[in-house]
């Protein structure tokens, strides 16, 4: 995939999924989110 479509992609991902939703809620979600990324990242270094 190109990379600035996977960017484009992405931030279109975001508006989608902020749409409708309150400030707790993106903040939940975000906090959420980045833990999740953290931990696939995580897990990437131990299988190598």
């Amino acid at each position: 995939m190109n990379p600035c479509a996977f960017v484009n992609f992405i931030s279109l991902l975001a508006c989608e999924i902020a749409d409708g939703k309150s400030a707790d809620e993106l903040a939940i979600l975000s906090a959420f989110f980045t833990q999740l990324g953290d931990t696939l990242a995580t897990l990437a270094v131990f299988k190598d």
